[in-house]
C-alpha cells in the first residue's frame, strides 16, 4: 500500500483511539498516517515506529517539499522556515502537522501517505 485516500485516513480523539490504530498498523506492517483532533484544529500524524523504520535522507527531503507544495508559499518567508509557518514539524520516525479544519487535514495526510507508506522511502534504525 503506497497510497491513502482523502476519506480512509483514520482520524481519532482520545488516548484509547490512538493506541488501537497504533496497535492495528503494527500488526499490519504498515507505518501510521493519521489526523488527530486537536484543541485548536487538526494534527495530521505520520509514525514509522510501528515498522521499526525511518525516512531516508531523499525521503525526508521530498516529504518537506510535498508539505511545502501542499501549502501557499507566504510572500517574505523563507523555504527553511516555511515548514513551521504549516505548524508542524517532519521527521525521520515521526512528524506532526496541523491543519485547521478535517477536510485540509485528510487531504494534506493523503498527500504525506504518499511519501510514508512507501518502503522504498524507509531506512532501517
Amino acid at each position: 500500500m503506497d497510497s491513502l485516500a482523502p476519506s480512509n485516513v483514520p482520524l481519532y480523539e482520545t488516548d484509547e483511539e490512538r493506541a488501537r490504530l497504533w496497535t492495528r498498523c503494527g500488526e499490519r506492517g504498515l507505518p501510521v498516517v493519521a489526523v488527530r483532533v486537536g484543541e485548536r484544529g487538526y494534527v495530521v500524524r505520520y509514525d514509522l515506529g510501528t515498522v521499526d523504520r525511518r525516512l531516508t535522507d531523499a525521503a525526508l527531503q521530498r516529504l518537506r517539499e510535498q508539505v511545502l507544495a501542499f501549502h501557499d508559499r507566504a510572500p517574505g518567508v523563507d523555504r527553511d522556515s516555511q515548514v513551521d509557518r504549516v505548524g508542524g514539524e517532519t521527521g525521520r520516525h515521526t512528524g506532526e502537522l496541523h491543519a485547521d479544519t478535517e477536510r485540509t487535514a485528510r487531504r494534506l495526510a493523503s498527500h504525506v501517505a504518499e511519501t510514508v507508506l512507501d518502503s522504498s522511502s524507509w531506512h532501517r534504525d
